[in-house]
């Protein structure tokens, strides 16, 4: 096997387990050896027996019996297993090095009865202490031959059998550094899956009035862990469910994790659901209860639930036995809301780690266990058949309210939850009516009644709808006007570029020697032998007898092979028609003149006699010299070529007047150094100067700045100014057109062991230290602001982002908040920075807007087609419409499609045949509205839309009727359908009432049933007829 162990981690694992066995507590004391063996079940998923394997070798090894000594450790399994075994097997000669046991190792036989190893294996068990009693794991029972034929022989020995899981879940209870880290990991994502998908999806249920079963969404959130997003970074392959989640609502709740999500529809009142996600073999787990319209009492018996599991957070810490942390949670309900007790769950909870619960650990009165400081639990409490008095319907008569967390034990302090998923109920509670609805429901309006929440959501959608199409078509109509010009500029400028040529730079000659006298006279020259002039970066090299000087830019590389008794050195030159590296071509000054590929020089490696060195020696050294003459001048080439368009600035007039402008403690990005420094930004006559405690200097000057970003530190961790440069600036030995200088305002890092609550004084305090020292700083950079636009004559102005406007999105990559500032798009918090100036935009085009799909990619083009387009990935669809109206304020043009495009080809033709692309109607081929067909489909869509809008809402609600009359005859198709949109689900039901056509079409019943239909449409949806008719 070529998978690693831990070998620190079983050896300190090892020690524990035969530490606790010789204190002899418990059952421990009643045992002589302990025997693990593990067979082959896919329907296990937690037994104690795999998880002290797990513990212990950190992967699952079946087929393996484990024996526990009291001098010997044997492990029995196969070949594979036995040499990633090996590992911790102790060699001889180094017995208890370790503190443990040494192992032995015995390979299994496959077609045998295993009679040998299994004589062994009970031998050692006899000689281990009194060897009349074995500890094992009574509850795990694996299928198999093998299994049988190991047990069948403990049996036969006429062994005592001791149930051990209680003392060794105790153990393996108390977690390592390394094992928190993996549950805190699991809790994160837990608690992700649950904030961004499963409590969105709920939102958006209810708010489109959604008919979905328990089970289909449970199935949903299982599929979300396959995607990363919600993962956190983490692998999905290390990602499991603990157990199926279990979504509960309409009156029928259990409050345990041994149920399923039944099929029942979710009902719009209190929805439980509890969810564990279990990364690298150790669980997590957490329990809400989400309540549309809750009652008051509802919410009053809620926030009890909540001061009862804070009231258990403060009696769970180290040294507390179980039980009294229990009772002295259950007097605390008596005393509160005695009338809540009854209701209470009968436990509040279980420790948890590999295995999801550990049944000897459980939160009751029983228990008599301590805990431990790094044990984790699973808290879940829950108040079960409690009535809602107000309810009119049978599904809302009982409910149930349930809460849990992962949380860790600690020495003095509160545990510690480690899902901070919010829970008050603000939090929770999803609040639909408003004051006038319940006013119109008490006068008792019987249509009120009868067409429910669902037509009276959608009579408001349509009102809302009306306004939007209004704003979407003025939206429409500024875009065609951008169209039209848009064509027609871009047309001019490409023709007015037409006359600037390209001028193509020639490769800069190099001239070893302008004259015979600078070659110089060494005694290698004139032996034939190969000689590197570093002084003039040149290697001369004899040619047919004659000593000839090559520039090392001559050169493109050289290699040298050993073949026998000889050396070879060959040298391969830069020739027209070789590859020069990217956008080089032939740029020869004379690439008619004759040249040399390619010279191959061999020297012998046997000395001759009289001979000082051996022959080869010349031609080891000239390539060792050669590859270092060619990598100085490579190097200083490039710094050369950084250089290349920086224009030379102006110089900058320092201001000796100690009263200007002037930050201290700034950082600057890009850093100067490897490291980062601090320093301080001050402005003079014509620009700023940031000098760093080192004394380096970095000068911006004012004309030189495109745009001045002031981004202030509301909801980032840093503050910031941003110049973005019209002309690139030398330092660090690179060109940036990019420089910020910043300050932190908060700590980036957040103290896990903490207590999460707000009742600790020492938070309270930072936390308002930090709030002081914001507004310190924001008023700060303000001022210096203020005073740097006076000092410039308001020529200099800063921006400030507006970050209503931001959306996220991927520029580079990782996702950032975007913000539009009143001349850019920009983000300039994290590194590297993106800065697009509107003014040099020419257009912008959405790929990828899919229904279906839940983000979209946005895609600048700019004014100048030989810049390479921008694209930002991954923008959530619901900014879609915004960012369509900031670009229509904007006066930019914008255009949409469902594929991604190839950019890098579509501009190369524009450049190539600008005339052909403007003949051709130009940017229009993004935009299928623009002519044709196209625009006539788009304008009856419109009509359709804004005519017959009202229609639309009442074939929902028709749709929801025939919900009513055809959900006995086919609960199958709804159940697979039941995830999808109003509009997937309405196709659905047209395909059901044509197959009941078929089925019913030589009975009376479907005439009847027709008619029925018929005038129900007529009663209900009167416009929905002129649609048909359209």
């Amino acid at each position: 096997m070529a998978v690693n162990l831990d070998k620190e981690a079983y050896y300190r694992r090892i020690k524990r387990l035969y530490s606790n066995w010789k204190k002899g507590e418990d059952e421990f004391g009643k045992v002589d050896a302990i025997v693990v063996s593990v067979g082959v079940d896919e329907e296990i998923v937690y037994a104690k027996s795999t998880a002290i394997q797990t513990w212990l070798f950190g992967y699952e090894l079946t087929d393996t019996i484990m024996v526990f000594c009291d001098t010997k450790i044997i492990f029995l399994a196969s070949k594979k297993k036995v040499d990633f075994l090996k590992q911790v097997a102790i060699t001889k000669g180094n017995e208890n090095a370790n503190g443990v046991p040494p192992i032995t190792l015995l390979t299994r036989e496959k077609n045998e009865s295993n009679k040998g190893n299994f004589d062994k294996m009970i031998e050692a068990i006899r000689g281990s202490k009194e060897g009349k009693t074995v500890g094992i794991f009574s509850k795990d029972k694996f299928p198999g031959e093998y299994m049988k034929s190991w047990n069948d022989t403990l049996t036969a020995e006429g062994l005592e059998k001791v149930d051990i899981s209680a003392v060794v879940a105790y153990t393996m209870a108390v977690k390592e550094d390394g094992e928190l880290g993996l549950m805190k990991k699991a809790a994160a994502i837990t608690s992700e899956v649950y904030s961004k998908f499963f409590k969105e999806r709920v939102m958006e249920i209810v708010d489109a009035d959604e008919k979905v079963r328990h089970s289909k969404l449970a199935e949903s959130v299982e599929k979300a862990i396959e995607e990363k997003k919600y993962l956190g970074g983490a692998d999905p392959s290390t990602v499991e469910m603990c157990y199926p989640p279990i979504i509960q609502s309409g009156g029928n709740y259990s409050l345990k994790f041994s149920v399923v999500s039944d099929k029942n529809h979710m009902h719009f009142g209190a929805i439980t659901c509890a969810m564990g996600i279990r990364y690298k073999s150790y669980c997590s787990n957490l329990v809400r209860t989400l309540m549309v319209d809750p009652p008051q009492e509802m919410q009053d018996n809620y926030n009890v639930l909540l001061q009862v599991e804070e009231e258990l957070l403060k009696e769970l810490k180290h040294g507390v036995k179980i039980c009294d942390a229990y009772n002295a949670v259950l007097e605390y309900v008596k005393k509160e809301k005695p009338d809540l007790v009854a209701k209470l769950t009968k436990n509040l909870g279980f420790a948890m780690g590999i295995e999801f619960r550990e049944g000897s650990l459980v939160l009751n009165a029983k228990n008599q266990y301590r805990l431990k400081k790094g044990m984790v639990f699973s808290i879940s409490l829950g108040f079960a058949d409690l009535v809602n008095k107000d309810a009119k319907k049978e599904e809302q008569k009982k409910y149930a309210l349930f809460i849990g967390d992962t949380v860790q034990i600690n020495e003095e302090e509160t545990a510690t939850i480690l899902t901070p998923v919010k829970k008050k109920i603000k939090n929770v509670g999803i609040f639909l009516k408003n004051d006038d609805e319940e006013d119109e429901e008490e006068d008792g309006d019987d249509a009120e009644e009868l067409l429910g929440k669902g037509a009276r959501s959608a009579a408001l959608l349509a009102d809302r709808t009306r306004n939007e199409m209004t704003a979407e078509e003025k939206r429409r109509a500024h875009q065609k006007e951008l169209a039209n010009n848009l064509n027609e500029e871009a047309k001019r400028r490409l023709t007015e570029q037409k006359g600037e040529q390209q001028i193509q730079k020639a490769r800069k000659s190099n001239v070893s020697y302008k004259n015979i006298s600078q070659m110089p006279r060494e005694k290698d020259i004139r032996d034939m032998k190969i000689f590197i002039d570093k002084k003039y970066e040149t290697v001369i090299m004899p040619v047919f007898g004659i000593a000839t000087p090559f520039h090392i830019a001559t050169i493109k590389n050289i290699s040298m092979s050993v073949e026998g008794d000889y050396t070879y050195l060959r040298i391969n030159f830069y020739v027209p028609g070789s590859s020069l590296g990217r956008q080089e071509g032939n740029i020869f000054p004379n690439p008619d003149a004759t040249f040399v590929k390619e010279i191959t020089y061999r020297a012998s490696n046997l000395k001759a006699p009289g001979d000082m060195s051996v022959p080869s020696t010349n031609l080891q050294n000239a390539f060792r010299i050669i590859k270092e003459v060619q990598k100085r001048y490579k190097t200083r080439e490039a710094e050369e070529k950084e250089k290349e368009g920086i224009i030379k600035q102006d110089s900058l007039v320092i201001n000796l007047n100690r009263s200007n402008p002037k930050l201290k403690d700034l950082y600057i990005r890009p850093n100067i150094a490897q490291k980062r420094m601090q320093g301080s930004l001050e402005a003079h006559t014509n620009g700023f100067r940031f000098t760093s405690v080192r004394g380096d200097k970095v000068d911006i000057l004012y004309n030189n700045i495109k745009h001045a970003i002031f981004q202030p530190c509301e909801g980032e961790m840093i503050i910031v100014l941003h110049f973005h440069l019209k002309n690139a600036i030398m330092f660090g030995k690179r060109r940036h057109t990019d420089v910020q200088f910043y300050t932190e305002v908060g700590e980036i890092t957040t103290d896990l062991g903490k207590h999460q609550h707000m009742h600790d004084r020492d938070d309270l305090y930072a936390e308002q230290m930090e709030r002081e020292m914001r507004h310190k700083l924001k008023s700060a950079f303000k001022n210096f602001i203020e005073k740097v636009e006076t000092l410039t004559k308001e020529e200099l102005e800063f921006e400030v982002p507006f970050r209503d406007l931001g959306f996220q999105g991927a520029p580079y990559r990782s996702t950032c908040l975007l913000q539009p500032t009143s001349s850019s798009l920009v983000n300039v918090t994290e590194w590297p920075p993106f800065v697009v100036t509107l003014d040099e935009v020419e257009l912008v085009h959405f790929e990828r807007v899919q229904f279906h799909l839940k983000n979209f990619d946005v895609v600048i083009i700019y004014k100048d087609y030989n810049k390479k387009v921008t694209m930002i990935n991954a923008v959530p669809v619901n900014s879609l419409d915004p960012i369509k109206e900031w670009l229509n304020s904007c006066d930019i043009k914008y255009t949409e499609g469902v594929q991604s495009l190839n950019w890098t080809k579509i501009m190369k033709t524009i450049v190539d045949d600008p005339e052909g692309f403007f003949e051709q109607g130009g940017w229009s081929f993004l935009d299928p509205e623009s002519e044709g067909s196209g625009a006539e489909e788009d304008s009856e869509s419109e009509m359709e839309d804004e005519t017959f809008n009202p229609s639309a809402d009442e074939e929902e609600y028709e749709e929801e009727d025939s919900d009513e009359d055809y959900s006995s005859e086919t609960e199958d198709s709804d159940y697979s359908a039941s995830l999808g949109s109003e509009e997937e689900s309405g196709k659905d039901w047209d395909e059901l009432e044509e197959e009941a056509r078929k089925a019913d079409r030589e009975s009376h019943y479907e005439d009847e049933d027709t008619s029925n239909r018929k005038r129900k449409v007529q009663s209900s949806a009167p416009p929905s007829k002129k649609k048909r008719r359209s």
